[in-house]
């Protein structure tokens, strides 16, 4: 089977890489990318473990092909630190102890950019139904909610 060549820009990087046609982000992001920060939680988007940020929309990396990435812009959680310093989210969620076994986290963290990008001031309300595509299995929503308003306020200044 032929692979297709994809090239794209991945957490501001210009990137190639060959995928099969039926691969999915998620998989060539981690097996091919060795960019293992997403997870796969349920394969089917229920679970948002593997949230992306693909061209500003905030998509689920196991229900998108590889090869819709050509010429697009890719945003994943290794994307959000600069260097050795933590985007404000990150750093309200070690704050709030809005983490436990961490196979959530990245998918919350990449959904709550997203959110923060669109709206700098949500309510508590808009938050909860933003990341409602965001399942945990340890922590309960409360601290992740929290750590994402303090962030919210931290962010605005």
């Amino acid at each position: 089977m032929a692979k297709s060549h994809i090239t794209t820009v991945i957490n501001g990087d210009p990137t190639e890489f060959l995928c099969e046609t039926e691969q999915t982000l998620l998989d060539v992001l981690r097996d091919e990318l060795h960019l293992t920060g997403s997870k796969e939680g349920c394969a089917s988007g229920d679970c948002g473990a593997c949230s992306v940020i693909v061209d500003g929309r905030l998509v689920c990396a196991c229900l998108v092909l590889a090869v819709e990435a050509q010429d697009k812009t890719v945003e994943t959680i290794e994307g959000m630190a600069s260097g050795e310093r933590l985007h404000p989210l990150q750093t309200k969620f070690l704050e709030h102890a809005a983490l436990q076994c961490g196979v959530c986290t990245p998918g919350f963290l990449i959904a709550a950019k997203s959110l923060l990008e669109r709206n700098p001031d949500p309510t508590e309300s808009e938050v909860r139904y933003w990341l409602a595509g965001n399942l945990c299995r340890c922590t309960g929503y409360d601290k992740i909610v929290r750590a994402v308003l303090d962030a919210a306020a931290d962010m605005r200044g």
